[in-house]
C-alpha cells in the first residue's frame, strides 16, 4: 500500500512541475508570435519534414508531425494509464469510479452543450462542440500543487481520475465525430497489425521491442487511413502486457509509464504547447472576443465545467449512486470542477482537427486560453479558501 501512494505522490510531483512548464511554452508561443518573431515563429511550425522508405512517403509541415506523431506518444501513454486505473486503480471497482465517472460525464455534456447553444445559428463552427469538453491533466494539477501540502491526496486522485475518464470520452469523440475519408487497405493494414499485437499479449510476450516494431507499422497505417493516427497510440497500448515476467516485481506496462512520463511531461506536452497557443493579437477587437467560437470554447469550459461536474457529482451523491471521499467537502469538489475547466492541451488538440481555418483557429486558442485561465484562477480561489475554512474547524474543534 505504501509503494502504492508513493507512486502516486511522484506521478503527482510530476504532473504538477509539467503544468508549470506547459504554462512557460504557451506565454513563450504568445511572446513569439506576436513580436518580430512571428515570422520566424511561423516559418518554423511549416517547415516540411519527409521520411520516405522506398515508396512510402510520409510528408507534412512540422505542426502536423508534432500534432500527429508527438501527440500519438501522448495518447499512448494516456491508453496505459487508462489500462492501469481500470485493472488496478481507482477505475477498477464501481465504488471507487463512480463519483469521477458521473463528474466527467456531466463535465463533458454540459460544455459542449454550452458551445453547440452558443453556435447553432453558426453551422460551419458547430464542428468545435467538443473543444471545451476536454481538461488539461498537467495544468489543472499544477495549479493545485500552488496550494502545497494542504491538499490532500485524495483530492489530487479525484482531479487525476476525472481528468483520465475525460481522456477516455476524447479519444471515443475523435474516434467517431473527427474521422476523414477512410482508406479501407490501410485500415486493413492496421487492423492486422493491432491483432499481431493482441497475439503476443495473449502468448505472454513481455519484451517491449516487438511491440514497439508493430506498434510503429500501426501507427503509419492508421495516419493513411484517414483516422486520426493518435488514437494508434491509444490501440498499441491497451495490448501492453499489465503483468511481468515471472519474478519480476515490474511489469511491461509500469515500466513504460515510468520512462514514457517525464518525456511526456517535459517535452512532448510542452512542444504542442509552444506549436499550438500562439495566439496572434494583431487586429485584436472587442468583436474577436465575442465571436461565437471564441464565446462557446471560454464559457463552454468555464460555466460549463462548473454546471456539469457539480450537477451530476450531487445527483450521484444524493441518489447513493456515489459518495464524497473522506475528508472532502462540497466545497472542495466545486474548487477541482473549477479546475476540470483548464482544457488548454486537450482543447487545443481537438480545435486542430474541428477547424482547418487559420483565423478560426486563432478564434478557438483564445476562447481557450480565457477560459482556461479564469478557471485556474477561481479553482485555485474556491480551493484556497476551502481549506482555509478546513483549518479553522480543525482548530476550533
Amino acid at each position: 500500500m505504501a509503494k502504492i501512494v508513493a507512486k502516486i505522490q511522484d506521478f503527482l510531483r510530476l504532473e504538477a512541475s509539467a503544468g508549470i512548464l506547459l504554462m512557460m511554452a504557451a506565454l513563450l508561443a504568445l511572446i513569439a508570435n506576436n513580436t518580430f518573431l512571428s515570422p520566424l515563429y511561423g516559418a518554423l511550425l511549416s517547415t516540411p519534414v519527409a521520411v520516405q522508405i522506398g515508396a512510402l512517403e510520409i510528408a507534412k509541415p512540422l505542426l502536423l508531425w508534432i500534432n500527429d506523431g508527438l501527440m500519438a506518444v501522448f495518447f499512448f501513454l494516456v491508453g496505459l494509464e487508462i489500462k492501469r486505473e481500470i485493472l488496478e486503480g481507482e477505475l477498477s471497482s464501481f465504488d471507487k469510479a463512480a463519483l469521477p465517472i458521473f463528474a466527467a460525464i456531466g463535465g463533458m455534456a454540459a460544455p459542449a452543450l454550452i458551445y453547440a447553444w452558443i453556435n447553432w445559428g453558426s453551422p460551419e463552427t458547430l464542428s468545435g462542440w467538443a473543444i471545451p469538453a476536454a481538461t488539461d491533466i498537467a495544468f489543472a494539477l499544477g495549479i493545485l500543487a500552488l496550494l502545497g501540502s494542504r491538499v490532500p491526496v485524495s483530492l489530487k486522485v479525484l482531479l487525476l481520475a476525472v481528468a483520465i475518464i475525460d481522456d477516455l470520452g476524447a479519444i471515443v469523440i475523435i474516434a467517431l465525430f473527427y474521422t476523414g475519408d477512410l482508406s479501407m487497405m490501410a485500415l486493413s493494414i492496421a487492423a492486422v497489425g493491432f491483432a499481431a499485437l493482441v497475439g503476443l499479449n495473449r502468448f505472454g510476450i513481455k519484451t517491449i521491442t516487438p511491440y514497439v516494431l508493430i506498434g510503429a507499422i500501426v501507427w503509419t497505417a492508421v495516419l493513411k487511413s484517414g483516422v486520426h493516427a493518435t488514437l494508434a497510440g491509444v490501440m498499441i497500448a491497451l495490448t501492453i502486457p499489465m503483468r511481468g515476467e515471472r519474478g519480476s516485481d515490474q511489469s511491461p506496462l509500469h515500466k513504460l509509464e515510468h520512462d514514457l512520463h517525464p518525456w511526456v511531461a517535459y517535452m512532448v506536452l510542452p512542444i504542442f504547447a509552444f506549436a499550438n497557443a500562439g495566439v496572434s493579437f494583431a487586429g485584436l477587437s472587442l468583436a474577436s472576443l465575442v465571436t461565437p467560437v471564441t464565446l462557446g470554447v471560454a464559457l463552454g469550459l468555464f460555466f460549463g465545467k462548473q454546471i456539469g461536474v457539480m450537477a451530476l457529482s450531487f445527483l450521484a451523491v444524493s441518489l447513493k449512486l456515489a459518495r464524497l471521499p473522506k475528508g472532502i467537502g462540497w466545497m472542495h469538489v466545486y474548487g477541482v470542477a473549477c479546475l476540470t475547466g483548464v482544457g488548454f492541451t486537450m482543447s487545443l488538440f481537438i480545435g486542430t482537427l474541428a477547424f482547418d481555418s487559420a483565423d478560426v483557429l486563432n478564434q478557438v486558442r483564445l476562447g481557450v486560453l480565457m477560459g482556461s485561465i479564469a478557471s485556474g484562477i477561481v479553482g485555485y480561489a474556491v480551493l484556497r479558501m476551502a481549506f482555509a475554512e478546513s483549518r479553522q474547524v480543525s482548530a476550533a474543534a
